[in-house]
């Protein structure tokens, strides 16, 4: 069996676009906004990676919010408030998405590089169809296209289930799965590739743990960006991950060194 790697599937916001995955954030606090109650940014990152349903649904339900959604409803959170504000949600995501469709730096030499070695490139994503119709034209205009992208709500159930991952790797006809690499910005993504039994790569500093814009980002301290690294390295850790990168441009480093552990007889942590 060949050691060499033969797909990668990659997250979108904070991975591939989006440097600090801000797309989402804004239309997160207005939706909860139409409905009375105010969320921080803060209490919208916690689940990112989730379907948004789910993620609205983890939100509703955090002790804060939830708190006051009580207060101001005089009822518990329920599965109907958050099939309200998904709908309120979606179309300010979908407005939102284009606006946050920059490449994050690197990405299109690493992309390159995976032609180049004849890797296939997939894509999962939390976001919905709608969102991603919005989004995947405006990127591949920009030469990004995915042979495949997986959607919250093309399948039964996301991450951090495998599915989409499985569904991804059938319709690109690669196998086995550990000879795929999962690349992704949030804590859900990662498990989602563990769960898959891929090699997963987590991303430290262009996506939700950091948070920060490429503008702000430029003006943060070195000793601040190490504590950020440090604790996005602990998170994607405790997720499953078997490396953690400051961005996508440093994964062509990465593939080397899973190939290394490849070819040593190592298996994903997922398997080990």
């Amino acid at each position: 069996m060949t050691n060499t790697i033969k797909a990668v599937i990659l997250d979108w916001a904070g991975t591939v676009v989006d440097f600090g995955s801000r797309a989402p954030m804004g239309a997160f606090v207005r939706a909860f906004a139409q409905f009375g109650v105010d969320i921080e940014v803060a209490d919208a990152r916690g689940p990112m990676g989730m379907a948004k349903w789910d993620h609205i649904n983890a939100v509703g339900h955090a002790p804060r919010v939830a708190a006051a959604w009580r207060a101001k409803h005089g009822r518990d959170f329920n599965n109907a408030d958050v099939d309200a504000i998904f709908a309120v949600f979606e179309p300010m995501n979908v407005a939102s998405v284009v606006e946050h469709a920059g490449f994050i730096p690197g990405a299109l030499d690493t992309l390159a590089v995976l032609k180049s070695r004849n890797i296939k490139v997939g894509s999962t994503t939390g976001y919905t169809r709608p969102i991603m119709d919005r989004l995947a034209p405006v990127a591949a205009a920009g030469g990004y296209a995915p042979e495949v992208i997986v959607c919250a709500g093309d399948l039964p159930a996301g991450r951090p289930s495998p599915l989409m991952m499985w569904y991804a790797l059938a319709r690109m006809g690669v196998w086995p799965a550990n000879r795929v690499v999962k690349v992704d910005d949030t804590p859900v993504g990662v498990g989602e590739g563990v769960a898959a039994g891929t090699w997963t790569v987590g991303l430290a500093l262009t996506g939700n743990i950091c948070g920060y814009s490429q503008a702000e980002f430029a003006t943060v301290p070195e000793a601040e960006i190490a504590e950020i690294r440090a604790r996005a390295t602990a998170e994607m850790a405790a997720a499953g991950a078997d490396i953690t990168i400051d961005s996508i441009a440093a994964l062509p480093d990465a593939l080397g060194e899973i190939e290394r552990r490849i070819a040593a007889g190592q298996q994903p942590r997922g398997l080990g």
